[in-house]
């Protein structure tokens, strides 16, 4: 493999990563016609168990062709709701974190509500209502956070004395064809925007998933399709190929013992791209005990950016292909639309390498069955096994702070292993328990996640329970002191939320996975006691 390939604005480059492995991978890769097939959408590439689902999945290759069919309703749909300038995304998952990214790379602003937390879906609704457009994003139709947030709006919409019609006025569906949401979408009056089936959520970016909600906050989307679209012709072709080097990198790399990819950016000009390369990748080939595990680092320096079984990649925006990648690690640049092209095309590659079925999501459902038990039979009471000031613990193991937690969980984790933190939080008002994972990745000198819940079990839940059984679980709940109904449902957001956080509990407890449960009886008290114990941990 060359040490930099270029095409359509877009250079993967890497240094001291390239293997013999790598070398062979891309060799076979090659001779097996593979490019060229994959941007044919062959769905026989991942072999004869995932043939059906890859057959409806493809349609991502495409996608910057096919939705600009998309181009004249956006435009439609921007000048009919021209009045209502805050737009509100509700959404989960690859619904969610791809508009996410485009908005904050291009500077457009747009409300992501990805959470059930009450008190943000509170602080969401309370924000310039009268001038807010909801755009409700599901592609099942039938994703619980989702529909409470549909909920939530519509009856806060008349509450605030608009009519039906005016409060069907206020929502974009955007779904798939036939789902359950599209029929409720026309009964409430809503504009519906129906997204291509062919495409599995965390492919999504370029479809009508990434773009209406960008388009309708003032996103010019055709330059994210003439950027993706400029890509295309090089995905069919053995050399000048950056997307295949990429995926034949990340395959090769955990196929060599390198199956943890930190993502950083390096400053050149693209945002939160990691969140969503991480729900694309762990959610893609987390399973069957295998898996590439995605790692969000603050910066490329940063604790657990970088050991023996990590792979370096660092992100960003055009930048000189010439320039020299630092040592040991793969640099991506390019533009966004472009970017994600490639990353889709990449982990398809990489689940090929790996050998699994890079479209399927075999454990996902579990927690979501989980909750919905618990919602129906209540959160099961437990006893905190200690309690430090404003943090109620619960660990199977023999410990009486937050601090002797902490170390506890940190000497569960192996020499292949990892930490991952799950906090059931407001991440606006609660964004401060974020720095708990360079503290943890410092103490234990092991890569550490955080993700947001419920968020992340539409992503790196996934891999929780179908990956590598390494990972050590350190998940944050909080109190809630002013709960919201979830209009037509027996149970509250503060309900769902704990019911979820409860069910994913059980899931990872079934697999004999080490586990710390922090319960933030004052969250911001909370929130600090753990930071000071973590940094003590580490010092």
């Amino acid at each position: 493999m060359s040490e930099v390939e270029f095409a359509a604005g877009l250079a993967v480059r890497a240094d001291s990563v390239d293997t013999p492995v790598a070398t062979q991978a891309r060799d076979e890769l090659v001779a097996a016609g593979v490019p060229a097939k994959l941007a044919a959408q062959d769905p026989s590439l991942w072999g004869p168990a995932a043939e059906a689902e890859a057959s409806v999945r493809l349609g991502w290759l495409n996608a910057a062709e096919i939705s600009r069919a998309l181009l004249p309703q956006l435009a439609e749909l921007a000048t009919e709701l021209a009045d209502l300038d805050h737009v509100v995304l509700a959404g989960m998952g690859g619904s969610s974190l791809a508009p996410e990214v485009i908005s904050r790379t291009l500077g457009r602003p747009l409300t992501v509500l990805d959470t059930t937390d009450p008190h943000q879906v509170r602080a969401a609704i309370a924000d310039r209502l009268d001038r807010t457009v909801v755009v409700v994003a599901s592609k099942s139709g039938s994703t619980v956070e989702t529909d409470s947030h549909r909920r939530a709006y519509w009856q806060a919409f008349l509450d605030a004395g608009l009519s039906e019609a005016e409060a069907g006025r206020r929502f974009v569906i955007v779904t798939d064809p036939g789902s359950p949401l599209e029929q409720t979408a026309r009964e409430m009056g809503a504009f519906v925007v129906l997204a291509d089936p062919n495409v599995g959520g965390r492919y999504s970016a370029l479809t009508a998933f990434g773009l209406v909600p960008t388009a309708l906050a003032g996103v010019d989307v055709a330059d994210l399709l003439d950027q993706a679209q400029a890509l295309t012709p090089s995905l069919a072709e053995a050399d000048g190929n950056p997307a295949l080097a990429l995926g034949t990198l990340l395959g090769a790399a955990a196929q060599a013992g390198r199956d943890k990819v930190s993502l950083a950016e390096d400053g050149s000009g693209i945002v939160g791209l990691g969140d969503w390369a991480e729900q694309l990748i762990a959610e893609s080939t987390g399973k069957q005990g295998l898996g590439i595990l995605p790692v969000v680092v603050e910066s490329p320096t940063a604790p657990g950016a970088t050991g023996d079984d990590v792979l370096t990649v660092l992100v960003g925006g055009p930048q000189d292909v010439t320039a020299p990648a630092t040592p040991g690690t793969v640099a991506v640049n390019g533009p966004l639309g472009a970017q994600f092209l490639a990353w889709e095309y990449a982990t398809a590659i990489a689940g090929r390498v790996i050998g699994i079925d890079p479209f399927d999501q075999p454990n996902v459902t579990e927690s979501k069955e989980n909750t919905k038990k618990i919602l129906e039979s209540g959160t099961p009471m437990v006893a905190a096994t200690f309690t430090d000031g404003p943090v109620a613990g619960y660990s199977s193991a023999e410990v009486s702070d937050v601090e002797s937690a902490l170390r506890w969980l940190t000497e569960q984790v192996g020499p292949d292993g990892y930490v991952a933190v799950m906090a059931y939080l407001d991440r606006v008002a609660d964004a401060q328990a974020a720095e708990v994972r360079p503290l943890l990745a410092t103490a234990t000198g092991r890569p550490v996640t955080f993700g947001w819940g419920p968020r992340f079990l539409h992503s790196t839940g996934q891999f929780h329970k179908g990956g590598p059984q390494v990972g050590a679980f350190l998940q944050i709940t909080g109190a809630v002191t002013d709960d919201l109904p979830v209009p037509g449902r027996p149970y509250t957001f503060g309900e769902l939320q704990a019911a979820q956080a409860a069910g994913d509990r059980q899931a990872l407890a079934g697999r004999g996975r080490p586990l710390l449960h922090l319960h933030l009886n004052d969250r911001r008290a909370g929130v600090a006691r753990l930071l000071d114990a973590a940094r003590i941990l580490g010092a």
